[in-house]
């Protein structure tokens, strides 16, 4: 019989193992409150875990009853109603005094709470990122210098005792052994076939001093072969380590916002959660994840995370100014071959009619073909501009790699997210 042991580490008072089944078990419930959770959280709190619940009816278990069938004798004490052979009729409804386990509490009878739990920040992000996938990512050929990891280049003759190939240290022995104690034996077995036939012969033809002279070189060849060390410091390898490069994971993910006086604070505030989901999600893939934050008007600008959401500064709306700018800080600073690159774009959809298809070139000839994925979200509920209708023509040119959403409010934000990251069947 084979024994399955489950060694995992869980925490006081819990199992792990306990824990995942349960989630599976219920995912579509969780799954309906993360949602919910997304919705009306503050930015600030897309960092935390939740609090979950189920319906007590949703979790019931099947249990074992006896059947209709059969005789039964029943003993009911302090009953004053009833008599053998009267019937008893059945009560209607769910029952009285708030219900007998599927309603929720009641201040005039008994009832049942729904069953609460709390997800922790890591199955809370499991759960938003359920079914999405990140388009295009890569692991870049370079790093920078200081991501190296040191692994075995060979062996030396120098080195360490702490990386000391004991192995290969005794086939070295080995095989010097061998190799000179092949001419001494040779010699030996000679000797000693010399020795014997030297002794085989007659008395009167025996030679003594022949036979004196074969024994001292008998045992002169043997100390020579007992001289032979087991293991000696020519025989020592050592294993040689080099530092070598590892393939890049790392992304800068460019946040571009327009903060021209047709964008309310609402829209920042919806912008900014859609931001965020994205920088999370880019966190599951990536060891590390820069943001640069670029806000744009007549001119564009690099800022800070808090002048970027906050900042008073408004005026016209010209969006190449913000494209120009993000491929002036990619060739600075973020070279293609080090980097995965991603640009979310925020506006209202308004720019200068003259601007949009400037925008459209700058995307296609300069922007596109280095970057990983561009998504760009329009908030507003009005009809969409020429900015809009330009970004169509690159959606055309780069389908898997541009990918453009309306949002109306705050509530849309999420749906709209996981239909621009959702998991490509042809993919996967």
């Amino acid at each position: 019989m084979t024994y399955f042991i489950d060694r995992r580490p869980n925490a006081k008072h819990k199992s792990a193992v306990n824990r995942q089944r349960f989630l599976e078990r219920y995912r579509k419930h969780i799954k309906c409150s993360v949602e919910e959770a997304v919705n009306r959280r503050s930015i600030t709190d897309m960092e935390r875990g939740e609090n979950v619940s189920i319906p007590a009816k949703d979790i019931s278990e099947p249990v074992f009853q006896h059947g209709p069938g059969g005789a039964r004798n029943i003993v009911s004490p302090g009953n004053k109603e009833f008599v053998a052979g009267d019937k008893i009729r059945r009560p209607s409804g769910q029952g009285g005094g708030g219900g007998a386990g599927e309603g929720g509490p009641s201040n005039q009878g008994e009832g049942v709470d729904e069953f609460a739990f709390t997800l922790s920040r890591e199955e809370f992000l499991e759960f938003v990122f359920d079914g999405l996938e990140l388009p295009h990512l890569q692991r870049k050929p370079l790093k920078s210098l200081e991501e190296v990891k040191m692994v075995r280049a060979g062996l030396s003759r120098d080195g360490v005792p702490s990386r000391i190939s004991i192995t290969r240290s005794m086939r070295e022995a080995y095989a010097r052994r061998i190799a000179m104690r092949a001419p001494i034996k040779r010699a030996l077995r000679e000797a000693i076939d010399a020795l014997e036939a030297e002794e085989r012969k007659d008395t009167v033809l025996r030679n003594p001093t022949r036979i004196a002279e074969l024994k001292a070189e008998i045992e002169r060849l043997e100390k020579r072969i007992a001289g032979v060390p087991f293991i000696d410091t020519y025989d020592l390898r050592y294993h040689q380590l080099s530092a070598q490069p590892q393939p890049s994971n790392q992304a800068v993910m460019f946040c571009v916002m327009d903060v021209s006086g047709s964008m309310t604070q609402n829209h920042k505030d919806i912008a900014k959660r859609f931001f965020l989901l994205l920088y999370l999600f880019l966190e599951k893939h990536y060891e590390k994840v820069e943001l640069v934050f670029v806000r744009h008007h007549t001119a564009a600008r690099e800022v800070s995370e808090e002048e970027f959401f906050y900042s008073r500064e408004t005026g016209g709306t010209i969006v190449s100014s913000a494209l120009n700018l993000v491929n002036k800080i990619i060739e600075k600073r973020y070279p293609v071959g080090q980097w995965n690159l991603y640009v979310a774009q925020a506006s209202d959809g308004d720019n200068w009619d003259d601007d949009s298809n400037i925008c459209r070139d700058l995307l296609v000839k300069q922007l596109m073909p280095q970057l990983q994925y561009y998504a760009y979200v329009e908030i507003t509920p009005h009809d969409h501009q020429s900015l809009w209708h330009e970004y169509e023509s690159v959606v055309k040119e780069f389908p898997e790699r541009f990918a453009m959403r309306q949002i109306v409010e705050a509530g849309d934000i999420y749906p709209v997210f996981r239909e621009l990251f959702k998991r490509r069947l042809s993919q996967s």
